[in-house]
């Protein structure tokens, strides 16, 4: 650590940082510059990012193909300032800090040197980009990214003995963990493989783990291969602005972020029973307690949706219930799963609340043996469909969505299987995507009943036609982007998120291109919205493990 202090400490002299105001009638911006290094000259794609003194907001904006950045006069208030940025094999020399002042244009041109710990910028990704071995055998390291970063196993020096203990003792936390707020499960779901089957899964993967750490370095920063980055935004990946929010506490897991027609945020809260009520214009955040219906239990809610009249509804994952939260009257209300379901792996996490006027029915599922669920609001009866009941073990039925004849439609992220049930006579039929074991896991479904997924383990964003029966499908161009959830705009576009690469992609389905804006920290990434009321549209997600809410805005 002093090694790298002095090391800056050298540099900081290189850096040219200069700070003049310019009359307001010459220049529209608050803060401007441009971002050099001596190995690449002037810098596109590299985010600066600016945070005033006393504040829980930071706005950030990226360098163009000229290496030029600049802040908007309306987006930062005056105050001093703290000035980051992101590049990958890069830090900033020095630590300028900016003073802006109204009606006028400070300036801050910023030198950028190599920096001496790569492996500490590197995503989950580029991680599993980087390191030898199959694509089957990186797939495991996609279930630990959830509660941490990949870079605690790659940084470790476990052999495959101790890889084994680890892993075993990793499978008793609940999703919902993260190094902050670690959650015990009370049992094992009735999916999970067992006895001698899972001990050989579990041998095979510490075996491949232990040859990607650092178990067979001396040295303690190096690996057997070559650390590995993706580029830099470019082009349309360069104009946007970046809103970040830091909510008050860090063990706050904003998991699902959604926008009413007021403007007003929501989150739930993945690992407490909280629903966050967030006001953008003040930064101000209240919290609104939801009950704790099984008494020790992992906390936390993961899905929140909006019906048609915008009230909020909750899967309650492991209090075994959904709730419904009235945004007019702020009263809150749950329906309890029933005795003979309520068991101790019980996982409500999504409800599709968005037909319910065709039958006053509202749909579910249950993580914790890939069921189904249909809950009459009215008489509290709950329904229960098993469709892998035959062959339970690898399916896991993750995200449930209704039709506009409240038909449900649900993916299971074990296979690669969307299937459907209908309303009516209760008949279940299942559809395979195209790509093999795709990991189909959270969507939305459109106007035309066209359900939208992403496919975690086949790094695509799927469209089913439940009409004709047809599947579409698009690669992202990032390796390992894992998408998680799809969400579409006015203009017919899709957009997804991701929990291994900080991006977020933009599909354009009738051209095929992708655009993909790279986030300014590390980003867990979960559900993905778009706000279609602003021009052009506005882009949100939660930082599920870095406790904060993101705005983005697409300047075309």
């Amino acid at each position: 650590m002093q090694t790298r202090k002095s090391f800056l400490a050298a540099v900081a002299a290189l850096v040219i940082v200069i700070f003049q105001p310019v009359p307001a009638a010459a220049q529209a911006d608050a803060l401007a510059g441009t971002v050099s290094s001596a190995e690449e000259g002037a810098m596109e794609g590299v985010l600066v990012s600016a945070k005033r003194e006393g504040s829980n907001k930071t706005i950030t904006v990226v360098t163009d193909d000229k290496g030029r950045y600049r802040f908007p006069a309306a987006r930062l208030e005056p105050g001093k300032y703290t000035i980051t940025i992101r590049a990958v094999g890069y830090d900033l020399a020095g630590a300028p800090a900016p003073q802006v002042a109204a009606k006028s244009t400070a300036t801050a041109d910023l030198k950028l040197v190599r920096t001496q710990d790569l492996a500490a910028q590197m995503t989950n990704a580029e991680w599993l980009h980087s390191s030898p071995g199959t694509p089957q055998q990186k797939r495991p390291l996609l279930s630990c990214v959830g509660c941490h970063s990949l870079e605690r196993v790659f940084r470790s020096r476990h052999d495959g003995e101790a890889f084994v203990k680890t892993i075993q003792r990793m499978g008793t936390y609940a999703n919902q963990s993260t190094i902050l707020n670690p959650q015990k499960r009370l049992t094992g779901r009735d999916t999970d493989l067992v006895g001698e089957e899972r001990a050989k899964v579990q041998r095979a993967q510490s075996d491949y783990f232990a040859t990607v750490n650092q178990s067979t370095t001396a040295a303690s920063n190096s690996w057997p291969y070559e650390l590995k980055t993706f580029a830099r935004p470019k082009g349309q990946g360069t104009r946007v602005i970046i809103t970040e929010w830091d909510l008050p506490r860090p063990t706050i897991q904003p998991h699902d972020v959604v926008v009413d027609s007021k403007g007003t945020v929501w989150y739930s809260d993945f690992g407490s029973q909280f629903i966050g009520k967030f006001d953008q214009k003040t930064g101000k955040l209240a919290e609104i307690p939801t009950p704790e219906l099984k008494k020790g239990s992992p906390l936390g809610a993961l899905s929140i949706r909006m019906d048609r009249d915008e009230n909020l509804w909750l899967g309650m994952m492991y209090q075994a219930a959904i709730g419904k939260f009235d945004t007019k009257t702020e009263k809150f209300q749950h329906w309890p799963i029933p005795a003979e379901w309520n068991r101790p792996n019980t996982q409500v996490n999504m409800t599709s609340p968005l037909n319910i006027a065709v039958d006053g029915k509202v749909w579910t599922q249950n993580n914790g043996f890939a069921g189904v669920h249909r809950v009459d609001l009215k008489t509290g009866q709950w329904e229960t469909w098993e469709p892998f009941k035959a062959a339970p073990v690898g399916h896991n039925i993750y995200d449930v969505i209704s039709d506009s004849k409240n038909n449900a439609w649900f993916t299971d992220i074990g296979r690669e299987t969307i299937g459907r049930i209908d309303a009516v006579t209760r008949e279940v039929t299942l559809y395979e995507t195209p790509t093999k074991s795709s990991g189909p896991r959270r969507g939305i479904m459109d106007a035309q009943d066209r359900i939208w997924f992403g496919q975690y383990r086949g790094n695509r964003i799927g469209m089913f036609d439940t009409k004709t029966e047809r599947f579409q499908e698009w690669l992202v161009p990032t390796p390992w982007s894992g998408p998680y959830d799809v969400a579409l705009d006015k203009n017919g576009e899709a957009w997804t998120g991701s929990m291994l690469n900080d991006r977020i992609a933009r599909l354009d389905p009738k051209t095929g291109k992708f655009v993909e804006y790279l986030l300014p920290r590390t980003t867990n990434i979960r559900r993905v919205f778009v706000d279609s009321s602003t021009n052009p549209v506005t882009f949100w997600t939660g930082s599920n493990h870095g406790a904060s809410i993101i705005k983005l805005e697409p300047l075309d």
